[in-house]
């Protein structure tokens, strides 16, 4: 089981903070570093002081790491045009080396959209279809051939399909709970299918449509990789546990109900449930990004027990 750390700049978070904890998750031993995409904080908090662009930010760490995986969970396909995104894409992973991992998703946060003048547009899911068929095309144009695009939303006319990406393919993480779009796009494009912030059980009936929709498409099943995202909460003792959310303004059963919370051994008791429905992978939540003391302890008593 490899445990990833993910991050929701939004809620408020510079890229100073983003990169001590970056160079934490590297030092610490975890497989990769994860950011949100989005440009307004949700709930309560007043997000200062003010977003960071996700590609922008994971531009520097890739400068600034070694060794973690980059990636985000999930870029809005509303957010920016395919081809640039590609171009967008493809120099972050040259800036690291091949580290860079792409989560797309067709949008949702209506407010952000309007707080910064993006476009919502009713027909995001076809546009989300094209993005994926685009940005996958360009990268997988052979140089010195072109690459051309006749879509609904979206058309490219003999572009150079340039620059390439280190790795060959770049990993293209899609997730999502419905029931038959969502699993066959990711059995078409995807090499990581993830569940976020769901139950077990919920996990478990998502992962199969998707292994059914893969291997209708001719793939293996385990072609994919399945992974969940899942808030994170551990605390040596209950105290610690009940400070660490009541700094994240949760509630401690909320949380061992709906994320990973309460002691290592009560986390690794249910990460161990997740990898008996197929779970290979697991993004850890952190939500206080000044709490590198929490990060410390899950890699030295969760991670180390897995």
């Amino acid at each position: 089981m490899e445990l990833r750390i993910f991050t929701e700049p939004q809620q408020g978070a510079s890229y100073d903070t983003l990169l001590t904890v970056a160079k934490a998750t590297e030092d610490l031993g975890f497989d990769a570093f994860f950011r949100s995409d989005h440009y307004l904080a949700m709930g309560d908090g007043d997000g200062l002081p003010g977003p960071t662009d996700a590609w922008i930010t994971l531009a520097g760490l890739a400068r600034e790491t070694k060794r973690i995986r980059l990636g985000t969970l999930v870029t809005a396909a509303t957010f920016r045009l395919p081809g640039p995104l590609a171009i967008q894409i493809a120099q972050v992973d040259q800036m690291s080396g091949g580290r860079v991992e792409l989560g797309l998703g067709s949008g949702w946060f209506a407010d952000e959209h309007r707080a910064y003048g993006i476009p919502f547009p009713a027909d995001k899911f076809a546009r989300f279809e094209e993005q994926l068929a685009i940005i996958t095309g360009l990268w997988s144009t052979k140089p010195g051939d072109t690459f051309t695009f006749e879509g609904t939303h979206y058309q490219l006319t003999d572009s150079p399909a340039l620059p390439k990406p280190v790795q060959d393919p770049v990993p293209v993480l899609i997730g999502g709970h419905g029931a038959t779009r969502t699993p066959r796009l990711a059995a078409q494009y995807a090499t990581e299918f993830n569940m976020p912030f769901s139950s077990i059980e919920d996990s478990a009936r998502q992962f199969d449509r998707v292994r059914a929709a893969v291997e209708a498409r001719g793939r293996r099943k385990d072609d994919l990789v399945y992974s969940n995202a899942l808030v994170a909460c551990v605390g040596a003792n209950d105290a610690e546990v009940a400070r660490r959310a009541a700094a994240i303004g949760r509630e401690v059963d909320e949380l061992k109900l709906n994320g990973l919370a309460g002691s290592p051994a009560e986390v690794v008791d249910k990460i161990g449930r997740y990898a008996e429905i197929g779970a290979q992978r697991i993004y850890l939540q952190i939500l206080d990004l000044a709490d590198l003391d929490h990060l410390e302890l899950i890699a030295s008593q969760v991670q180390s027990r897995l």
